[in-house]
């Protein structure tokens, strides 16, 4: 009985296999590290940082302001009102009408005054020539009763009738005085010089007094001096003070910038829809008569200034490498303590320097002391390429 034979296994063909499949997997390995290793160079190389935006350090003037709208109005304006009732007879003055102090703008019919004083004065009369009598009777009994002719007691009750009548003469005068007063407010005159900016009566219009003078015209005593009433919010008024300087334009003219001076802080509050304003009045010359009561102003009030001192934009103090965002306050002059940084560029590299910062303004900021030289550049911004550019 034939036996099988066992199989015989090529050991030295198996070898080669083996030895191929690991030098093609250390290959892969080998390609996969280098395509690792250039795509973590490459998105994680270090950024080529460009600093778009360096100014160099200067002098200059910094100004601190405060906005406000206001109307430009006359520094005094009168009313002139009606003391009388009574139908409007003629106008004499109408809008733009330069006036001089006593001139009359309007007439009301005085025919029921000058009425009333005839009346009193006839009766004025009357109650002095009874007076006369009387007293010639006084005189006559006086001389009688010393005479025993008549009663002492006559005599008495005629000087009684005199006093009585005096009294009478003498309400009679004061019925005359105030007829003739009357009679005077039937002229409407201008108690100073200037120009009516308003005129609210038309002739033949009927004005009662009776319990409120009304407004005939409002006159403006000077127009070449006028004021703007500001309304400024209270955030503001801290800062405001009477003899800042202001600058302000109106529509009219967008162009021309006007010049004027605070005169006033107002303390009363005004408050719509929550928001609290004070007015603040600028006094401000016009000469040549180019502004108009009732414009509309846009003011700027000069709060702080300073001049030819160092300054830089308030970027660089916001500026931090790599954009991390620093917030910097703002406003007023700062202690020695409240120090800032602000970058500068040495060498194509920023350089941090602590300064002192100062007034401030929209732009620049004052830099009272601080790690800076002549020539530094501070930095306000930078570029950082994107990954794989």
């Amino acid at each position: 009985m034939l036996q099988a034979s066992p199989s015989v296994v090529p050991v030295k063909s198996s070898a080669r296999s083996l030895g191929a499949r690991v030098r093609r997997g250390a290959a892969a390995v080998l390609v996969l590290a280098v395509i690792v290793g250039i795509a973590w160079w490459v998105f994680h190389r270090p950024e080529q940082v460009q600093y778009v935006m360096t100014v160099p350090i200067e002098r200059g003037a910094i100004t601190r302001t405060a906005t406000a709208t206001g109307t430009v109005n006359p520094v005094l304006t009168i009313i002139v009102g009606s003391y009388v009732s009574g139908v409007i007879q003629n106008i004499y003055c109408d809008y733009n009408t330069q006036v001089r102090g006593g001139q009359v703008c309007a007439k009301i019919d005085p025919r029921p005054y000058q009425a009333t004083l005839d009346q009193y004065s006839g009766q004025l009369a009357r109650d002095q020539a009874i007076l006369d009598r009387d007293r010639i009777d006084l005189t006559r009994y006086q001389k009688l009763a010393e005479q025993n002719s008549i009663a002492r007691q006559q005599a008495e009750d005629q000087a009684y009738i005199v006093h009585q009548g005096e009294g009478t003469v003498s309400l009679d005068h004061a019925y005359v005085e105030a007829a003739k007063l009357n009679l005077g407010y039937t002229d409407i005159v201008s108690p100073v010089d200037g120009v009516v900016v308003s005129r609210s009566v038309t002739g033949g219009q009927t004005v009662a007094s009776t319990f409120q003078t009304p407004t005939l015209f409002l006159i403006a005593r000077d127009l070449t001096l006028l004021e703007v009433d500001t309304n400024t919010s209270e955030a503001d008024m801290g800062g405001i003070k009477v003899g800042d300087k202001a600058t302000f334009t109106v529509d009219a003219f967008p162009q021309r910038i006007f010049h004027g001076t605070v005169t006033q802080r107002r303390q009363s509050p005004q408050t719509v829809q929550n928001v609290v304003t004070y007015d603040v009045v600028i006094g401000v010359d016009n000469n040549d008569l180019a502004l108009v009561p009732g414009m509309t102003a846009s003011t700027t009030i000069i709060t702080d200034q300073r001049s030819d001192v160092i300054r830089v934009p308030n970027q660089a103090l916001r500026y931090v490498p790599g954009g991390i965002s620093a917030v910097q306050p703002r406003g007023g002059l700062t202690s020695a303590a409240a120090s800032a940084q602000v970058f500068v560029l040495r060498d194509d590299r920023p350089v941090m320097g602590t300064v002192v910062p100062g007034l401030a303004d929209d732009n620049f900021t004052e830099i009272i002391s601080g790690d800076l030289h002549a020539g530094d550049r501070v930095i306000t911004a930078e570029s950082r390429p994107h990954a794989g550019e």
